[in-house]
């Protein structure tokens, strides 16, 4: 069922309730980090065999986490500006820790990992700002629960909050329900849990050294000769673990899709995040 609400005559209005509105300073943030993204990730294809990142192709990473980590900082610093009141850092307290939590489960079992389905219904339920952010905190708080913190973690960051936002973002939040909406996140999630994969290789790719030149980035060499290594890569080292992934992601989405949408729906409604939070003084 549709969030529902009462119009100015009472008739019930659909629409739907944003934990976090992007304002135009939200938005500019995002797109800027979008753009710095994709170059951290991509730059092994976009840098120009004899320019300096090449030539130092051990150490971007490096800079890039570093950027990135900024970048990622000051996105959750003007979305919270924006419009994160108290009910929504609850609701993003609840979600981050569950997800943190789900994560460990199945990490090292065949790419088996419940937080994913979780990010997919909470982005769709909670909208594209609220996403990113829930994307991001949640990967950074469960690399602390597990001890992952490293120059990949920036990256793993942007690249859930891209995941999360992602859901958020599909067609049809208010009027599509049901069996249908279910599908479509199922094919979302298995879908984004393969680009989720990709990219991740992309950012640990170039610190490989020449021992696997078959596959590992070598500096200077043609864009093509690169990206035919960069597939073998992904074929070789993740291409079954990204599978288990968007398979578990699928087969839960369906399986306990009905009950979370729910239970996410109505917490949404209770919370009425659009509606201030207000404060009476003692009575006399």
């Amino acid at each position: 069922m549709a969030d529902r609400l009462r119009g100015p005559r009472g008739s019930p209005v659909n629409r739907r309730l944003h934990a976090v509105r992007l304002g135009p300073r939200s938005l500019a943030a995002l797109a800027l980090t979008g753009a710095v993204g994709l170059v951290a990730f991509c730059w092994p294809f976009l840098a120009p065999p004899r320019s300096r990142l090449s030539a130092h192709a051990q150490d971007a990473p490096w800079l890039f986490a570093g950027l990135l980590l900024l970048l990622v900082a000051v996105v959750a610093a003007t979305i919270s500006e924006s419009d994160l009141g108290p009910k929504a850092v609850a609701m993003l307290g609840v979600l981050a820790a569950t997800g943190a939590a789900l994560r460990p489960i199945g990490a090292g079992t065949a790419g088996l990992e419940p937080m994913f389905f979780l990010m997919v219904l909470s982005g769709r339920v909670l909208g594209p700002g609220f996403g990113f952010t829930l994307g991001s905190v949640t990967m950074f708080a469960s690399a602390l629960l597990t001890g992952g913190v490293g120059p990949w973690l920036p990256f793993q960051m942007l690249a859930m909050g891209w995941f999360t936002m992602g859901a958020g973002l599909l067609p049809g939040p208010v009027r599509l329900r049901g069996r249908a909406e279910l599908l479509l996140l199922a094919v979302y999630g298995f879908l984004a849990a393969f680009a989720y994969g990709t990219v991740m290789n992309l950012a640990g790719w170039p610190f490989m050294g020449g021992g696997a030149s078959g596959i590992s980035f070598v500096a200077g060499d043609p864009v093509t000769a690169n990206l035919a290594r960069f597939v073998a890569y992904c074929t070789a080292t993740s291409l079954g673990w990204d599978l288990g992934r968007a398979l578990c992601t699928v087969v839960l989405t369906l399986a306990l899709g009905p009950a979370v949408l729910r239970a996410l729906r109505r917490a949404t409604r209770r919370a009425a995040f659009e509606t201030a939070v207000t404060f009476d003084g003692p009575g006399r």
